[in-house]
């Protein structure tokens, strides 16, 4: 520091006068914000819930749409393949078939599209109308079938416009 420096120091504090010990006030200190004591084992317990579901009961549960997507595959691609933006390459239409007609059929499509190099194609399982009381058969065995397949990434219902819960896109990885 030089000499201007301090004089000027000086000449700021000229005519402090130190505080008596019995006037000085100690800060009040500072609370944390509140927190719920269980808030973070309850978050794990609910997650833990959610991740050993019933995958088909959830589906069923949660409407009729369907969505299922490997770790792999981003949000945004999810969200791009909901919105239909990817070009559909190839469709197959199981409607009206039994189960034992559609998983092969069905299986060597997907197989097909996915030697072939196709990246998306559509998959119209129907609604299940008219199963009646059982409910959409070919659609749960198509949201098993499709998830234990090893060429399927994601797969989530159509649009309204190409088949809404009676379609699912598909998107594949290429196989060699």
């Amino acid at each position: 520091m030089t000499d201007d420096d301090i004089e000027l120091f000086r000449r700021a504090v000229d005519g402090a006068r130190p505080l008596d010990v019995e006037q000085r006030v100690d800060p009040t200190p500072r609370r944390s914000k509140p927190r719920a004591r269980f808030t973070r084992e309850d978050e794990r317990r609910v997650l833990g819930e959610s991740l050993d579901a019933d995958i088909d009961l959830t589906e069923k549960n949660n409407g009729e749409a369907l969505r299922f997507g490997r770790p792999s595959v981003g949000r945004r691609t999810m969200r791009k393949l909901g919105r239909g933006n990817f070009s559909v390459q190839a469709e197959i239409d199981l409607h009206g078939m039994t189960v034992a007609e559609a998983k092969p059929r069905l299986a060597d499509f997907i197989e097909h599209s996915a030697r072939t190099g196709k990246l998306c194609v559509r998959v119209i399982h129907g609604k299940g109308r008219g199963s009646g009381h059982r409910g959409p058969v070919l659609k749960d065995k198509v949201n098993r079938w499709l998830r234990r397949w090893e060429p399927v990434l994601a797969f989530v219902s159509a649009r309204q416009v190409d088949g809404g819960t009676g379609a699912v896109y598909v998107l594949l990885q290429r196989s060699a």
